[in-house]
């Protein structure tokens, strides 16, 4: 057992030989001991109401629990439950700070991730600690899976609420599997078959530049990049670049080996934009030149109704909570897809990413493991 709780004052932590904490500070000439506890009984799990198995929610049966040290060890319990559930909400903890959630969040995940292949503006807090998508208030950010459009993607995500808003700011979640179990088993088939397509433009006074999105001023290593990820790229006149991407949508979670929905195609479709903008931004730059779209993987447009199942299927099975301030989430990437809803009033909520899968260094031989993931 590692220091379970957290300092107070000038009182420090020791370790006995069995793994009792006990607290230093002297009183007459006696070491008073704390009370031997194990590590389930310092935290109890909880479900929220009307959420049926997600996110399970952890919570402190004492005061001042040290939520790194016991998860660190508790990591083995921790995989186990975030596989099952696919997503953990830590509440009332006291995490008063972004060190504080960092060093929780690195108890668990030692390697944080850079944001790399970046398809929305955030901005760095410290390495590997960001702001949540920088996205007008009043605008929703629909279901996706993070960087599911990339070959390679963050396995574990992790939220801290800085700042809860005065209204809304809520991050629904969405099980993939559920998600997929909803989708008609035609719709499913022909995704299957011809996958989804992700066209991006760069460089045409929307969306982030290709400088930002692949954090280089070369459009050589930007080439260089693209080859390596395996992303068809063509430069467009006025140093403006444009890519396309063919993904699968049902994948293999590479550890439970259930098939889940995972992807971006209804967030990256024009048709997930307000009407009104929508329709300035194709009379202004074309359908061809939108900064994100998704296509059938062939090329063929991808109908209004199969994009509107996808959504319901979302909206079916979301789970939505308010965000208190100090709340840590950390959700299975593969399992459960996020989204934002509009809010008011000031809202800080920051993120982090975790074990990327596959790597990208990786040799040839766990080249052919991401085509077993990927390609049903």
């Amino acid at each position: 057992m590692s220091e379970f709780f957290k300092e107070d004052g000038k009182q420090q932590m020791m370790k006995e030989p069995d793994g009792v904490v006990i607290p230093t500070k002297q009183i007459g000439g006696f070491r008073r001991k704390a009370v031997s506890v194990s590590p389930q009984a310092l935290v109890r799990t909880s479900f929220l109401d009307d959420a049926e198995g997600f996110p399970l929610v952890m919570q402190p049966q004492m005061e001042n629990v040290n939520l790194a040290g016991w998860a660190r060890e508790n990591r083995e319990m921790l995989e186990a439950q975030l596989l099952k559930h696919g997503a953990i909400l830590f509440r009332d903890f006291n995490v008063e700070t972004v060190s504080r959630f960092e060093e929780f969040a690195r108890a668990v995940s030692p390697e944080l991730l850079d944001y790399r292949e970046r398809s929305s503006p955030r901005t760095e807090v410290t390495r590997g600690i960001y702001t949540s998508t920088d996205y007008p208030a009043d605008q929703s950010i629909h279901f996706h899976n993070e960087q599911s459009y990339t070959k390679s993607w963050p396995m574990k995500l992790w939220f801290y609420c800085v700042k809860a808003a005065e209204q809304g700011g809520a991050t629904p979640i969405a099980d993939g599997r559920k998600v997929l179990s909803l989708i008609d088993p035609k719709i499913k088939e022909r995704f299957l078959q011809k996958r989804v397509m992700y066209v991006r433009n760069y460089g045409d006074g929307l969306g982030l530049p290709w400088q930002t999105a692949f954090q280089t001023t070369r459009p050589s290593e930007a080439e260089a990049y693209c080859r390596q990820a395996s992303i068809d790229f063509e430069w467009k006149d006025g140093n403006r670049l444009r890519t396309r991407q063919t993904f699968d949508t049902i994948v293999t979670h590479p550890k439970t080996h259930e098939q889940v929905w995972f992807e971006h195609t209804a967030f990256f479709h024009i048709s997930s934009l307000e009407p009104t903008v929508r329709e300035a931004l194709l009379a202004e730059y074309g359908e061809e030149n939108l900064p994100f779209n998704t296509h059938y993987g062939d090329g063929s447009p991808i109908e209004t109704s199969v994009l509107n199942e996808i959504r319901a299927a979302y909206k079916q099975v979301g789970v939505r909570f308010s965000w208190q301030e100090g709340d840590v989430m950390l959700i299975d990437n593969m399992l459960m897809s996020h989204s934002r809803e509009p809010f008011v009033g000031e809202r800080k909520i920051v993120v982090s990413m975790a074990e990327l899968f596959p790597r990208r260094n990786n040799s040839s031989a766990n080249g052919d493991q991401e085509d077993a993931i990927r390609v049903q």
